[in-house]
């Protein structure tokens, strides 16, 4: 009989099943990344289709998914901060020289990614965001959860004095007696938008071309996403793992929190926060996706209302997991969530191929309804290659590079 590794017998089951629901559903937006020009991510007008099946899966992926997922993962990167230093500290190692050591390894693999496989790259803000929390582990859960909420108003405050700025401004430079010079900066300002609609095709066919015309396309787009949008991010990316430290120490993850907690937080995301995205879509898709709406939609909609719905599906989890033994299904999404590293990393290789021109060259040809079957087709594939592998192996590929990079010698791969 096969030894069961440290780690496997260490982990909590629900951590996994959760972050392989997580992992599989972040696809449902960054399938959209990979098919389409960029901007089509954030307004279904730019490209691929805004009305019927098209408009549909804009308004179902913003409601169930966008946000959310990406929100569960970070989370569990949080809490998964807290489990391997405990597993550190238990085996007598420094937690901070293991933290770090991964933390500076998976800084340099989200480098790799981004910039020779696909700009959509989470692991480096992850890196940086993991190397910052660090400081805050032995805080009581009470501070860990303040710090958390303080930073996630600072930005929803933020939001809310761009967008009324912006009003200012339009107000002001579209008022009669503007002067020129107003009215001049405002079409400046009200022109982005067009410049990249103008950029469109030479976009696609960038992205259609070969590895030497997507190359420099890439690096352009991950050069933008690391300095423009990265900056933005790493406040509610640092502000969620937080979140996941106090969660996993409350025993949250564990399954210790008394029921009628988990359905108080269902009742939260499923009850509140959930029909209160009706008004929001119906608001962002009446002014046509208007910049400036989605200026204050944004943080109204990641700060009020994703963390609660997000924390709502893991409640469903937990409660679901704590019915009775895990099922065929739990056990290959628990598989999946075990080898989300290289279930994430696959995703972007595969999709890559399908829509880059090195491979399939399908970028920019199909609507944005159409992408749904891929990604159903895909996260099938997860759900049949984890568990055989986790099966014969003790990690998954790139956990066992990412492992055997941060501690600087090769690990054993197989199970012992």
């Amino acid at each position: 009989m096969r030894a069961v590794p440290t780690e496997a017998s260490a982990r909590l089951v629900t951590l996994d099943v959760i972050r392989g629901v997580a992992v599989m559903g972040i696809l449902l937006l960054n399938i959209v990344d990979f098919a389409m020009p960029s901007y089509a991510y954030v307004d279904p007008t730019f490209y691929g289709g805004a009305t019927g099946a098209n408009w549909w899966a804009w308004a179902i992926a913003f409601v169930l998914a966008d946000g959310k997922m990406r929100g569960l993962f970070t989370i569990l990167f949080g809490a998964s901060t807290m489990l391997i230093a405990e597993r550190a500290l238990a085996a007598g190692q420094s937690p901070a020289r293991v933290h770090y050591a991964r933390m500076i390894t998976l800084f340099l693999i989200g480098m790799v990614h981004a910039y020779l496989i696909w700009s959509g790259d989470i692991l480096v803000p992850y890196a940086i965001g993991g190397a910052i929390i660090f400081a805050a582990r032995r805080w009581r859960t009470e501070a860990l959860l303040a710090l958390a909420t303080i930073i996630m108003l600072l930005q929803l405050v933020a939001g809310i004095a761009d967008h009324a700025a912006a009003r200012h401004f339009e107000a002001r430079a579209t008022a009669a007696d503007a002067p020129v010079a107003l009215q001049d900066k405002w079409s400046r300002y009200t022109g982005g938008i067009a410049e990249l609609r103008a950029e469109i095709p030479a976009e696609i066919a960038a992205f259609r071309g070969g590895w030497s015309d997507v190359l420099p396309a890439r690096i352009v787009r991950t050069y933008e996403a690391q300095t423009e949008v990265m900056p933005s991010l790493l406040p509610e990316t640092i502000a969620l793992m937080l979140l996941g430290v106090a969660l996993f120490r409350s025993g949250f993850f564990a399954g210790e929190w008394p029921r009628r907690r988990y359905r108080q937080l269902m009742l939260l995301g499923y009850g509140i926060c959930l029909p209160l995205y009706l008004p929001l879509v119906w608001w962002i898709s009446s002014t046509n996706f208007d910049p400036l709406t989605l200026l204050l939609a944004n943080p109204l909609h990641l700060v009020l209302l994703r963390p609660g719905l997000a924390l709502a599906y893991a409640a469903t989890i937990i409660l679901l997991m704590q019915r009775g033994p895990a099922g065929a299904l739990t056990r290959r999404i628990a598989a999946v969530g075990r080898m989300a590293f290289s279930n994430y990393l696959a995703t972007s290789l595969l999709c890559t191929l399908l829509f880059y021109g090195y491979g399939l060259g399908w970028f920019g040809r199909l609507e944005r309804w159409q992408l749904y079957p891929i990604v159903a087709v895909i996260c099938a594939a997860m759900l049949l290659w984890s568990k055989p592998w986790l099966d014969r192996f003790a990690y998954g590929p790139f956990e066992w590079l990412w492992r055997s990079m941060a501690r600087l010698k090769l690990q054993p791969i197989t199970h012992r």
